[in-house]
């Protein structure tokens, strides 16, 4: 199997969605102890280091593996993305892009792409790092890519369009060194908005609803049993219509006591989910007022939002509530990598591997 190095790991989303593919993980890497145990529990790859990505000197950790450099075939990771995220715009107080001062993550990445030099690269990110304001980072991603030698394929994908329970769009580039093969294409999108093409389209099926993906789990406690949702706009909560959010209260939306200013608001806020469309993005941090909620007027729960991000219903997520929910909502949904990672071994792997059972087959002969 092709050996896959993952560097910022978090809970493993796109380990397992490698693993999904035929890939081995031979080594991962976050700082997060918590996602560090995650990935340690569910036995994702052969070995876990907890550390800053800076102190990382991968020909050690390899070595503990008896492997070289040379023997990765893939190196992925999504560098965390704050300071090229939509809400970064709301953050006048914190720099952006480069500026921001965990930039380094980015320079991470690419000092493992040197040093390894992988035959495929596959490198993540929130979708607004192909923003104007972010300019500088993403020409360093092209730039670092043509001097490491590296044919790059991007795209900003919405997951809900590859059959995908969520829409999250997420930036995706995929790199293939040119002295190994042509430049990767992305699989063919699967799934479709139905609202946005009510006759259909050939071939393709409609997008996959909260409701295929959690009815079966849906279950409510007493309210006294429970905090409640919307915190203290919990009865506004109660007032919103599945799909909707705070924008139903204001006066654009014809509200006749208008009880918010249009976009005054994150998108977010009080915002519950239709059971008849997929969910928006499972945001990483867990909030009292800040959805997507149930449309039962209740929290999500870890093993509804890890249904959304198509994580197995048995994989364990170590820590307490809070480092559950950031590793879950930080994920790349599994069986988005798991559709890209088939294609790239299908693309460049499936041929060695067919050629070098032939071998081993003459060799027995």
């Amino acid at each position: 199997m092709p050996n896959v190095l993952s560097i910022f790991s978090g809970g493993g989303g796109i380990d397992c969605g490698f693993k999904k593919a035929g890939f081995d993980i031979c080594f991962s890497t976050d700082f997060w102890q918590a996602a560090c145990d995650t990935l340690t529990r569910n036995e994702v790859g052969r070995l876990v280091v907890c550390d800053d990505i800076r102190n990382i000197n991968y020909e050690d950790q390899l070595m503990k593996l008896k492997m070289k450099k040379t023997d990765v075939d893939v190196l992925v990771g999504g560098p965390p993305c704050p300071a090229y995220s939509k809400s970064r715009f709301y953050r006048t107080d914190k720099k952006r892009a480069l500026e921001d001062e965990n930039s380094f993550t980015l320079f991470e990445y690419f000092r493992a792409l040197e040093e390894i030099r992988p035959k495929i690269f596959f490198f993540e990110n929130v979708h607004g790092f192909i923003y104007k304001p972010h300019k500088d980072a993403f020409e360093l991603l092209k730039n670092k890519a043509e001097e490491f030698n590296y044919e790059i394929t991007y795209k900003v994908v919405n997951t809900a369009n590859y059959g995908i329970p969520q829409t999250r769009e997420r930036f995706i580039c995929i790199g293939v060194r040119k002295d190994f093969a042509d430049k990767f294409i992305f699989p063919d999108e699967t799934h479709y908005n139905p609202e946005k093409y009510p006759n259909g389209i050939d071939g393709k099926k409609t997008w996959v609803t909260c409701k295929e993906a959690i009815g079966d789990l849906d279950y409510s406690l007493p309210e006294d049993e429970q905090m409640q949702a919307g915190s203290r706009h919990k009865e506004l909560l109660k007032l919103v219509p599945p799909g909707d959010n705070y924008l139903f209260f204001t006066e654009k939306r014809g509200y006749p006591k208008p009880i918010f200013k249009w976009r005054s608001r994150y998108w977010s806020f009080l915002l519950k989910l239709s059971p008849n469309r997929p969910s928006w993005t499972i945001q990483a941090s867990f909030s009292n007022n800040m959805g997507p909620f149930h449309w039962t007027n209740r929290f999500l729960r870890i093993n509804e939002i890890k249904r959304i991000q198509t994580f197995d219903d048995d994989y364990i997520i170590c820590g307490d509530f809070k480092d559950q929910w950031r590793q879950v909502g930080n994920a790349v949904p599994v069986g988005m990598v798991a559709l890209i990672a088939a294609s790239i071994m299908k693309q460049y792997f499936k041929k060695v591997m067919v050629n070098n059972s032939e071998k081993k087959a003459r060799i027995i002969i």
